[in-house]
């Protein structure tokens, strides 16, 4: 594959980074937004004796799709718990190898993980399920979002495995470490002291 081959894929994973950060916004107003509702339910009960009704329904569907849109972004972040006592001993071709394994095996839970989610939307669609609520939610829209979030990953994780197998073909193993890699404890550290100087510029404005 041509140097411009890579660049193209860089960039497609790069505009797929700030997708899946905008879905990690949206995915936070929500949960945000359902804290609230929660909380406003809770003191209208205690001091107003009513209720605003489907609020712990609606924050599920919220902390549903809010869970699955994050997925992609985490990663593309590397942020998912790997176990690496024994990773970090490996000769960097293996760990690289292991990398690779690593991503294609999350591809393939998530390509299984979105089918079934997918089967679940189409019976409630099929079958006009409503959630069993004062509500009365048609449960296809909460699980197509579901869905969707769920997709998503998949896409993501289709473009980082292209990327990190073209990278592991032509030896580019630190690329393939960038994708799908263990952060390490110095990169771990760095980003804790950027995220601390955000804050403290962000104070001090």
């Amino acid at each position: 594959m041509t140097k411009t081959n890579c660049a193209a894929l860089s960039r497609l994973l790069g505009m797929a980074r700030t997708l899946s950060r905008l879905a990690v916004w949206v995915g936070g107003a929500l949960t945000l937004a359902s804290v609230f509702l929660i909380a406003v339910d809770v003191l209208a009960r205690r001091f107003l004796g009513v209720t605003t009704g489907g609020a712990d329904e609606l924050s599920s569907y919220a902390f549903a799709i809010s869970t699955t849109w994050a997925l992609a972004f985490t990663a593309l972040e590397r942020a998912n718990v790997r176990v690496d006592v024994i990773y970090q001993h490996l000769p960097v071709r293996l760990c690289a190898v292991l990398d690779w394994l690593a991503l294609v095996s999350l591809g393939v839970f998530s390509v299984y993980l979105s089918y079934y989610a997918y089967d679940v939307a189409m019976t409630s669609w099929d079958g006009n399920a409503a959630a069993n609520t004062p509500l009365a939610t048609p449960l296809w829209i909460p699980q197509t979002l579901w869905v969707l979030g769920l997709a998503w990953f998949s896409v993501v994780l289709a473009l980082m495995l292209v990327r990190a197998s073209v990278a592991l073909v032509t030896g580019d193993l630190e690329t393939v470490r960038e994708i799908a890699g263990v952060k390490s404890a110095q990169e771990e550290a760095e980003e804790e002291a950027a995220a601390g100087e955000r804050i403290v510029k962000g104070e001090a404005a």
